[in-house]
């Protein structure tokens, strides 16, 4: 049986628990927070206020990282170094130089490191990925991703407003998209960036262009309570595949085929009923059990993804 520490029992947190408690050869023995209150909506495990206490008192074979960002390097440094994998919530850190800090820690301690970078899990961004790498339609002409919500007012002390701390919408949004961008097409050559930053809301959009297509993004904050909505539209030679919710793919044929768990349906390419958090955590898990790295999360790409965003500032 693994035993698992989660650390930062907040609302990512809520992603996290189900995906370890569908696994039968994983417990979570532990969780940390500095917040008696979050804790005790998960009964059973021994509670900890303080992260040295729980590493000290435990004996863990995974530690699950769901804290603010800009504590994430310096915890996955403590909990390898006690010899603990390590699964961490996205981004890895606000700083490119983290990246290499965190992975050399992980090489010394021989243990297992993976940012829990869910859109690589996703099945719809996989089947768009899989289109792409076996050109099932063709060449790729362009595409438009977008990940649109609202001003968190209601993070732990306000850190998700204090842009030092979390790097407001490029580290909390957009980065899921160009995590994903990278992923499947490498490094863009070119970007050209247009951002309307406040106190209240921070909008961007970012078009990233590759040797011969490109891509629309658009992220943002609304201080105003707009719901949460994210998707994407790419135009393929043969093919426009479209995500809002649903997913659709429209043939220059004129033939339509949706993409969906429904099985069975003519027109209807299956997708498994999955839940992408807990994807990305038996694929950890496997990598823990079988020694294997966790090579789905690359080092140098999300190296790659934080110098893009890091040039943002410029």
């Amino acid at each position: 049986m693994l035993k698992v520490g989660l650390v930062g029992c907040g609302g990512i947190s809520g992603a996290h628990v189900p995906g370890w408690k569908a696994l039968e050869d994983c417990e979570i023995v532990a969780v940390c927070d500095v917040r008696q209150e979050m804790m005790d909506k998960y009964p059973g495990p021994r509670q900890y206020l303080n992260f040295d206490e729980m590493l000290e008192k435990e004996e863990l074979d995974i530690v699950d990282i769901c804290l603010p960002t800009y504590l994430h390097p310096d915890y996955a440094i403590k909990a390898m170094e006690k010899g603990i994998n390590v699964l961490c919530e996205k981004p890895i850190s606000l700083n490119r130089d983290d990246v290499e800090r965190v992975y050399a820690a992980a090489e010394k301690n021989k243990v297992k490191f993976m940012v829990a970078q869910v859109l690589r899990f996703w099945p719809e961004y996989e089947k768009v990925k899989e289109f792409y790498d076996n050109k099932t339609y063709g060449r790729l002409l362009c595409g438009r991703m977008q990940r649109l919500g609202n001003t968190p007012k209601w993070s732990w002390d306000g850190w998700m407003q204090d842009e030092k701390r979390s790097g407001y919408v490029p580290f909390d949004l957009h980065i899921h998209d160009l995590d994903w961008i990278v992923y499947t097409f490498g490094a863009p050559k070119n970007h050209t960036v247009y951002r309307n930053q406040r106190v209240e809301q921070d909008h961007l959009t970012v078009t990233y262009e590759f040797e011969d297509f490109y891509i629309n993004t658009e992220a943002c904050w609304n201080w105003a309570p707009t719901p949460f909505s994210a998707g994407f539209r790419f135009q393929f030679e043969e093919a426009v595949v479209e995500y809002s919710g649903d997913m659709t793919v429209y043939q220059n044929d004129g033939k339509i085929i949706k993409l969906g768990a429904d099985g069975g349906e003519a027109g209807v390419i299956n997708l498994p009923k999955t839940d992408a958090y807990g994807e990305e955590i038996k694929y950890f898990r496997n990598c823990v059990v079988n020694d294997v790295a966790p090579e789905k999360v690359k080092a140098h790409e999300l190296a790659t993804v934080l110098e893009i965003i890091d040039s943002f500032k410029k």
